[in-house]
């Protein structure tokens, strides 16, 4: 039988096991992986640690690519204008 060190936070039990040459997860070099907390629906996470383990992907992966998707959409949209 194989003793599995205790899951970190954030951590996905998909991962556990894994050492770090395993995980997928990579920073752009010379950039270190920063924690950042945020409050989503019970909903959302269920899906998106769902769709982790479907894509042997990790969530965080997820998240991110999602938000860097957002972020280049929304250079070109037009700058929204102040009201007052």
């Amino acid at each position: 039988m194989r003793i599995l060190e205790p899951l970190t936070p954030g951590e996905l039990m998909a991962d556990a096991g894994k050492s770090a040459k395993q995980s997928k997860a990579k920073a752009p070099t010379g950039q270190q992986k920063r924690n950042f907390f945020a409050t989503m629906s019970g909903e959302v996470i269920k899906a998106i640690k769902r769709a982790a383990l479907e894509d042997d992907t990790t969530a965080s992966e997820i998240l991110e690519e999602a938000a860097r998707d957002w972020l280049e959409r929304r250079k070109h949209k037009a700058p929204k204008r102040e009201t007052g």
